[in-house]
């Protein structure tokens, strides 16, 4: 009975040890599959979406058709508005985790604001407004009082993403991003495309390397740096919006 109870009693440590071993990967396999529902969902509506006859004149572009024209008008007076005030507010930590916008204010039903589409690392995630925890889990983040990622001259849009989060790998591989590679942001209205120009080590408190550089249309990727090291430093990845005409060959 005594060797019964002992064999019971390792299978049960064994059954405990393999579930521990295998629950950071189970938990990581459930979050990339919850993030690829959300960017289905999103790119779906936004698929759907009836277009709204406004036309909005870019500088870079001919004019277009947008949808949720107030929201549109608003966001793009914010850029030129923290622009103007030299981004004041982003050296406090409660307001770039404050959302910039809520999107129900103007009628959309969920927080997703677009997709970041990373090709050499094979990731794609959903962006949230604001880096707030819960949006940090559910994607990656636009921080609040930069450039909101709808480009324009004069921007300069940061998202930030985990290094690696709940067995999940977010922004684990930023490293492997190479001068020259292409980032893509899809929004509400168009997909923006970025090519890798300038890679970054930081410190926490340099916020000057985020700001928005006059005349230039940049995205910056953010994370902690080194791997697993509680957040010492920050990896940026500094991408310029290119155009057809921009691109290679």
């Amino acid at each position: 009975m005594g060797k019964r109870l002992q064999k019971v009693l390792l299978a049960l440590l064994l059954l405990l040890g393999l579930s521990v071993f295998c629950f950071p990967y189970a938990q990581g396999l459930l979050l990339k599959r919850e993030m690829e529902s959300t960017v289905q969902t999103f790119q779906e509506q936004k698929e759907t979406q009836p277009t709204t006859s406004v036309v909005i004149s870019d500088s870079t572009e001919a004019s277009k058709q947008r949808q949720y024209p107030d929201l549109w008008a608003d966001m793009t007076a914010y850029n030129d508005t923290i622009f103007a005030q030299g981004q004041s507010g982003l050296s406090c930590k409660l307001d770039y985790q404050q959302p910039s916008f809520r999107l129900a204010d103007y009628g959309l039903k969920e927080e997703v604001f677009g997709v970041i589409t990373i090709p050499a690392m094979e990731l794609e995630m959903p962006i949230y407004l604001g880096a707030t925890e819960q949006h940090m889990a559910d994607g990656a983040a636009h921080l609040s009082q930069t450039s909101l990622p709808i480009g324009g001259a004069n921007t300069n849009s940061v998202i930030a993403g985990h290094r690696g989060y709940g067995g999940a790998s977010y922004f684990r591989y930023i490293d492997k991003l190479q001068i020259g590679d292409t980032v893509m942001v899809t929004n509400l209205w168009e997909q923006l495309t970025y090519r890798v120009a300038e890679i970054k080590i930081i410190y926490p408190y340099e916020v000057n390397e985020i700001l928005i550089q006059p005349g230039r249309e940049l995205m910056t990727l953010l994370s902690c740096h080194p791997y697993a090291s509680g957040g010492k430093q920050r990896y940026l990845v500094i991408c310029e919006r290119v155009y057809q005409e921009d691109s290679y060959g």
